[in-house]
This record gives C-alpha cells, structure tokens and sequence, in this order.
C-alpha cells in the first residue's frame, strides 16, 4: 500500500508540473506571434513637400479604412529631391524592405517601381496614360502587378487651352513649355496643336530639360512676342514650380499650369483632375490588396472630380482682369 501510494503521488505531481508548464507558456507563445504590421512604400521624384497635400489625402483615404500611420501600418517614405537619377537606388531600397504596396503619384516613379520589382503590387495615385506608358495592358484589367487610378491629363490639356483663351480673349501665340523626354509629351503636344488651330492660335513648343533651360524657355517666349504660357505635366517643371512661377510673374505672362500645386504656390491657373481625390481613392486599392485582392484583377479607373482655380493674386500682379464669365467656372477662387 505505502509503493501505490507514492506511486500516486508522483504522478499528480507530474500532471500538475505539465499543467502549469502549459498554461505559463501558452500566452507566451502567443505573444511570439504577433500580427504582421502591413508596410507601404512612397518613393517621389520631387520633394516631399512638392506632394504634401496628395499624401494628407492618401492618409485619410486609408483612416476611412481603418488603417492609422503609426498604429497599424507603416508607410516608408522616399524622395529623389528632384534629383531623377537617383530614384533607381530608393525604388530598390524600398523593395529591399518587402513592403506590401508601393504607392507611385506619377509616371516617372511608377517607371522606376516597375523596373525594380515585378512581384510587389504597385498602385498609381495618378497617371496621364497608364496604357500607352505601358504600365498596364487594359484599363478593364492591368495584367500585371500595377493597377490604380489615371489622370487622363493629355485628355485634358486641350480644356486647359480653351479656358486660357476664354480668360485671354485677344491671345493669339501662346508658349508651350514642355519635355520631350518625358512620356505623354508628344500626345500632349498633338492634341494641343489641333486644339490651337482651332481656336485660331499659334503655338511656340519650348523643350525644357532640365532647371538650367527655364530662363531661356522664357527669354524665347518674350521673344516670340508670346501673350501667355502654357505648362505641360512634367516631373521636371513640376520640381521647379516655384522658379516658374516667379518667373511667369516678372514677365508679366499669363500661365496655366497642369496642377493645382503650382497656382497655390502663387500661379494663375489650373485645370486638371481633382489630384486630392485622386489620392484619397488610392487608398481604396490599398485596402483591397492587403485583403487579398490582386492588382491584375483590379480595373483601373478615371477621374470623377475635376478642379479649376484661380488665383485672383496673381492676376492683380499682372494687371489682368478675369472675366466674370470665367470666373464664375471656378471650383476655387484664391483671393
């Protein structure tokens, strides 16, 4: 009786002993595994600043989501400062970090993702020309890992044109600053050609490759006697819009710009599709891919909201007066 005895006790020992093992490392266990914190990566080829309200719209875009900056998800950001050479090396560093999407609002980035990963799913915010940029094979369907959002902006540059001459009725030879390198130039030019024959105007096409080409593309728009200047979308004007916009005012030129950026930073006129919104429903193709969606499967879809600004400053620093008719089109007046 005294072996069976110490026999039972031995065992309860050993079952108590393995009960209390188990239940003091199951929650340890489980707090070896945490959640994967989803990681998106934004490299820019301009300045931070240059996008910075397009990225305050991404940010609530994926709060109406649930997602919150620093709380449930990471976002790794990137630029080039302007400097188109070197977003290479961050595209790769951002894909050396596997983060889950990378988030490009323009051409050149969306190239330069393109290139360093095909497996990373990569979201346009904006794109003037997804198709003939090569970036997807349908707008019904991307075919590969790019999908997002198109700016139609060679659609748009012949409204951008007419609203010029409607604010300018006696223009007659306009300036055409744009970038040959850049992709979307030549249809851009086409369009705006037919637009100008139309409207009975005379276009001076100035090929600005880099910073060092702006003073001279305006000292050969004064010498074509232009009456306005016409921006074309480029990473490299839109690095530089402070300089054009300065520049556009001491020469006392009427300018249209291609974004809303450069008439808050002091320019006349803008016409495009609403880049904000544009941002804000990126962020939906972001939510849809971290649950599993793939980006081949994903249409890509068009702008619903459209802006024209003016800015009343920078016409009285010109002396030009914006006509009531045109005036009352604008979505947003800066006085």
């Amino acid at each position: 009786m005294k072996t069976v005895k110490t026999m039972t006790n031995k065992t309860i020992y050993c079952v108590l002993t393995t009960l209390t093992v188990l239940l003091i490392t199951a929650p340890v266990t489980h707090a070896q595994q945490p959640a994967k914190v989803p990681r998106i990566g934004i490299v820019t080829a301009q300045p931070l600043s240059g996008i910075a309200s397009r990225q305050q719209a991404f940010l609530q875009g994926l709060r109406e989501l649930g997602y919150v900056e620093g709380k449930n998800i990471v976002i790794e950001y990137r630029s080039a400062e302007g400097k188109f050479d070197r977003l290479p090396a961050l595209m790769a560093e951002i894909v050396r970090l596997k983060v889950d999407i990378i988030l490009s609002h323009g051409p050149t980035t969306t190239r330069a993702a393109k290139q360093a990963t095909s497996t990373i799913p990569i979201v346009m915010a904006q794109d003037p020309d997804p198709i003939g940029n090569g970036f997807v094979t349908s707008l019904a369907r991307s075919g590969g890992n790019i999908t997002g959002l198109s700016s139609l902006t060679t659609d748009l540059s012949g409204k951008r044109l007419e609203l010029l001459k409607e604010t300018l009725p006696k223009l007659t030879r306009v300036a055409l600053f744009g970038t040959s390198t850049n992709q979307g130039n030549t249809q851009a030019r086409k369009e705006m050609e037919s637009t100008a024959a139309a409207l009975g105007l005379k276009l001076q096409y100035l090929d600005i490759l880099g910073p060092k080409d702006i003073d001279g593309a305006f000292q050969a728009a004064g010498n074509g006697r232009a009456d306005a200047v016409f921006v074309m979308r480029s990473p490299v004007l839109n690095s530089q819009r402070t300089q054009l916009v300065q520049l556009a005012a001491k020469n006392r030129l009427p300018a249209a710009y291609p974004i809303s950026e450069y008439v808050e930073d002091g320019g006349l006129m803008s016409y495009d599709a609403n880049s904000n919104d544009l941002a804000r429903r990126a962020a939906s193709y972001g939510g849809k891919i971290l649950k599993g969606a793939k980006p081949a499967d994903l249409r890509v879809e068009q702008p619903i909201k459209f802006e024209f600004i003016v800015n009343l400053k920078a016409a009285k620093q010109i002396g030009l007066t914006i006509p009531p008719n045109v005036l009352v089109r604008a979505d947003r007046v800066i006085r």
